[in-house]
């Protein structure tokens, strides 16, 4: 959310960021955003007695932001169809890794145990399928000898920030 922020900062860049909703109230995201003025909402599951319900407050927050595209950035959760369905073609994500490979956790070390040469991130819109949505771009680092997950992890991270950066600005001129 910070990389994205950053990228806001310009004046030639296409989008700016109207809402952040967690549904952690304590993300570090959250606090970021009421320090730059940007409203900054929890929606905590706990809250909800059903996914239906904690999705339509979050349905309803985005939707009276204004916001034309969602982005997702550390949303550990697998959104419903009806939820994916609302947001068609305007609800993105980043994965670390060169998905179709490697959906889900520890995508670092499953490179790396795999013997893979590259690794990278993806950026993809979300359907309520965990990392299926239709890739719309890739970024690709070399996997070293002596990489560690977390090494590995910590050049993937940058690839990411710029990549997302990337992403949310072509996607904010198209729409």
């Amino acid at each position: 959310m910070e990389a994205i922020l950053n990228s806001t900062r310009s004046p030639e860049y296409p989008a700016e960021i109207c809402i952040v909703i967690s549904d952690n109230q304590d993300a570090a995201g959250l606090e970021t955003a009421r320090k730059e003025n940007i409203e900054a909402v929890a929606f905590q599951r706990d809250d909800y007695d059903t996914r239906h319900g904690h999705e339509a407050a979050i349905r309803t927050a985005i939707d009276q932001s204004g916001a034309d595209l969602v982005c997702l950035a550390g949303y550990m959760r697998i959104l419903s169809a009806d939820f994916t369905n609302a947001y068609q073609g305007r609800l993105i994500n980043i994965h670390p890794s060169l998905l179709p490979k490697y959906k889900g956790l520890d995508t670092h070390q499953r490179a790396i145990d795999a013997g893979e040469t590259e690794h990278g991130c993806t950026v993809h819109f979300v359907n309520s399928e965990m990392d299926g949505g239709i890739i719309i771009a890739q970024a690709r680092v070399a996997v070293l000898k002596e990489d560690t997950a977390n090494s590995l992890s910590a050049r993937i991270l940058i690839e990411e920030h710029k990549l997302y950066s990337k992403v949310i600005a072509d996607l904010a001129k198209a729409l």
